[in-house]
């Protein structure tokens, strides 16, 4: 009985410190090393400041801005809420908000057809990305916004876009973020 008891204890001692000490300093670590930008959180400075990250999204509400998908963690992007409403496609609570999204952006941009993505939101709610047909839907209202023409807006929206991953690895897509920072800093509000 005292030899399995002092097994047990020590088996305790080792996986703890194993698993719990030396396995996640190793792991951080290496994050540190191999991946340094992703394992800090990917945060975009400017002039000394800390203005967001480039793998969470971030809401944008104003006209003269690119804006993200609707977020479904929390009040909007709350990295403590991540994760989907779960809501299915005949819940209402669903149905109106994406009515209502519907609404709004046909009164924004009546001619064009509404990319899926800007109505509906990601699984973790904090997609920092948007398509380049989300993008290309909203550039008539930012050049609008701004006084400057549609042709200037596209192609900061091509300079930030992103193909596939390696490839072949998810959609094309733009990070709302870095356009915006770049729409500011080539084009600031008027």
């Amino acid at each position: 009985m005292k030899q399995n008891l002092r097994i047990a204890v020590l088996m305790t001692l080792v996986t703890t410190v194993l698993f719990g000490l030396v396995y996640p300093l190793a792991v951080t670590g290496l994050g540190q090393l191999i991946f340094p930008t992703q394992a800090n959180g990917g945060m975009i400075v400017r002039q000394g400041q800390i203005v967001g990250s480039r793998l969470i999204g971030q809401p944008f509400s104003s006209p003269s801005y690119f804006h993200p998908r609707p977020s479904g963690a929390g009040n909007g992007y709350d990295a403590t809420s991540s994760g989907s409403a779960n809501l299915g496609p005949t819940n209402h609570q669903l149905m109106d908000r994406v009515k209502a999204d519907v609404e709004k952006l046909h009164a924004e941009n009546p001619s064009a057809e509404i990319p899926v993505d800007l109505v509906t939101s990601s699984g973790s709610g904090l997609d920092p990305h948007i398509s380049p047909a989300a993008a290309e839907f909203q550039v008539p209202r930012i050049a609008r916004e701004r006084g400057i023409s549609e042709a200037e807006v596209r192609a900061l929206v091509a300079q930030h876009a992103l193909g596939r991953q390696f490839g072949v690895l998810g959609e094309p897509r733009v990070n709302v973020l870095e356009l915006n920072l770049a729409l500011d800093a080539a084009h600031p509000k008027r």
